[in-house]
């Protein structure tokens, strides 16, 4: 049954509605923030509601000339992103009612939430250049408020300000894709876009806009070298962490996919976002070995995530990246709200009595691995080529590490080597097998695999595989290199000082100078709350 333009309009528009209404809600005494706290659980649940039965529903069929359908174009993906970022949404305005308890500006944040859930939610749906371009500057003006919550810490603004500075950027970006386009197409309606590329191919101006969108991703997305904003804004509140981690740096995967019918058109794009995707998951995943931050370590674990979820999409594995991106809202959103107990946690291991891994594990570990993705494959169907098999399995081989017990420990070394190669082996044969089942899943994407592109990304990764054996085993001898992967290379600082001298910040009171952070990189970095 086909739905009507009103109807239709009503029936996607209805969480990004229910958000604005959330942010309405009033709110200035204590008691009237706890009635606004419980208005908003109230929306944001039937705001779930709808974005659930448009899923499974009829509103996803774009209504051909309805009023609104060149400017909201409701896809499939959209569709699950959308249940996805509401779920999430949900919880964390859950948990941040609990935790703010007490905390003065509860009113903007909740104000402020409400706008980048309904920001995202009309991004998502995005048919237009302009829905796009207006949604995602919103997305961060409102997000803006949140990383800014504890407006007296210098270093927080800091932060937001060099994520103010990459949005311009990339705002810039999509504007002259927009325009490049719009002269080609006539049009900026993303329908007509997809039809000029199946008649005539991308022309030079069409090549060039996919390029721009490449770039305004890798800025959005933290990606090398902008990607210090996402480790410094650890200073806002946990949940804005988890929102912001889970959900909004996300989005970038999701437009992305949207442009796939040109990236796989443009060559240099792919080639952008495959050398920029690698650098920053090797990168990112060495800086992850010298930190001891909690929410550091995440947060450098979220760049190394949009590293690899970019080199997914530049080499046209557009279904395992929606995948990616969806499995790693989850987990990234239950490991900030479950920070707090990565202590206890830690404690607990350390009171196991294990070290480093043994020598004999990490030389097998990826022939397992890589034996457990193959048969789980043959059983299931290959979704994706083999050169992509073998570099999950190097991304998982680590599971399968057998961890060597400390000298004077007395404990049943066959028992537990059994039992950690047994765990090992069902976590990679059930993360293959649910990738492999998942990959099914109705999203509405279609893969264009670049062989050449994957193989050298199978050896960018082996390469890093080996380097991560090395530091197990002569952890001593890389001592020179822990200083500067501590440092992430120093790219940010770089990039700090460029943001202060093309945007001085003097009318920031309070904000710290260049020296001042180049003088203690981490320390404010790490503060959590």
């Amino acid at each position: 049954m086909d739905l009507h333009p009103p109807v239709w309009a009503l029936s996607v528009l209805a969480p990004a509605v229910l958000m604005l209404l959330a942010a309405g809600l009033p709110g200035s005494s204590d008691a009237a923030v706890g009635r606004a706290w419980r208005g908003f659980h109230v929306l944001s649940v039937l705001a779930l509601v709808a974005t659930v039965l448009t899923l499974v529903g009829h509103g996803l069929d774009q209504v051909e000339g309805g009023a609104l359908a060149p400017w909201l174009s409701p896809q499939l993906l959209g569709a699950w992103m959308a249940v996805l970022v509401q779920f999430l949404g949900t919880v964390i305005a859950s948990f941040s009612a609990r935790y703010l308890e007490g905390e003065v500006g509860q009113r903007r944040y909740l104000q402020s939430l409400a706008g980048v859930l309904a920001s995202v939610h009309v991004l998502l749906l995005a048919g237009h250049w302009v829905v796009l371009i207006a949604a995602w500057a919103v997305v961060g003006v409102c997000l803006q408020q949140l990383l800014c919550f504890y407006t007296e810490r210098p270093f927080a603004r800091l932060a937001a300000f060099k994520k103010r500075m990459a949005d311009r950027a990339a705002d810039v970006l999509l504007v002259v894709a927009a325009t490049l386009t719009w002269s080609e197409v006539g049009s900026g309606a993303f329908s007509d876009l997809w039809t000029h590329l199946a008649q005539h191919g991308a022309s030079a101006p069409l090549q060039g806009a996919a390029l721009c969108v490449a770039l305004a991703v890798v800025l959005r997305t933290a990606l090398l070298p902008v990607h210090g904003w996402l480790i410094q804004v650890m200073e806002a509140p946990t949940p804005v962490s988890a929102l912001l981690h889970a959900g909004v740096v996300n989005l970038g995967g999701f437009v992305l996919i949207l442009f796939a019918p040109l990236l796989e058109q443009a060559a240099a794009a792919q080639g952008v976002l495959v050398v920029l995707g690698l650098a920053t998951a090797v990168l990112a995943s060495m800086v992850m070995l010298t930190r001891i931050s909690i929410k550091v370590r995440l947060a450098w674990s979220t760049v190394a995530q949009m590293g690899f979820m970019v080199v997914e999409c530049g080499l046209g594995l557009y279904t395992l990246a929606a995948l990616h991106l969806m499995g790693h809202s989850l987990y990234k959103a239950h490991a900030f709200l479950a920070s707090s107990s990565a202590v206890q946690r830690t404690r607990f291991q350390a009171l196991q009595g294990l070290s480093a891994p043994a020598g004999w594990s990490l030389m097998l570990a990826p022939v397992w691995s890589v034996v457990v993705v193959w048969a789980v494959q043959a059983a299931l169907g290959s979704p994706w080529p083999w050169w992509w098999s073998l570099v999950l399995a190097l991304a998982w081989a680590p599971m399968l590490w057998v961890a060597q017990p400390k000298a004077g420990d007395r404990v049943n070394l066959p028992r537990m080597v059994v039992l950690q190669l047994a765990m090992g082996l069902v976590m990679v044969s059930g993360l293959a097998a649910l990738a492999a089942l998942l990959h099914a899943l109705p999203l509405g994407t279609a893969d264009r695999p670049n062989e050449l592109a994957g193989v050298l990304t199978l050896v960018a990764m082996a390469a890093l595989h080996v380097w991560l054996v090395a530091v197990q085993r002569q952890p001593r001898a890389l001592m020179a290199w822990r200083r500067w992967s501590y440092a992430g290379l120093y790219l940010d600082e770089f990039y700090t000082r460029l943001a202060l001298r093309l945007w001085p910040t003097g009318w920031m009171t309070g904000a710290p100078s260049s020296s001042a952070y180049q003088a203690s990189p981490d320390a404010h970095a790490t503060q959590s709350n």
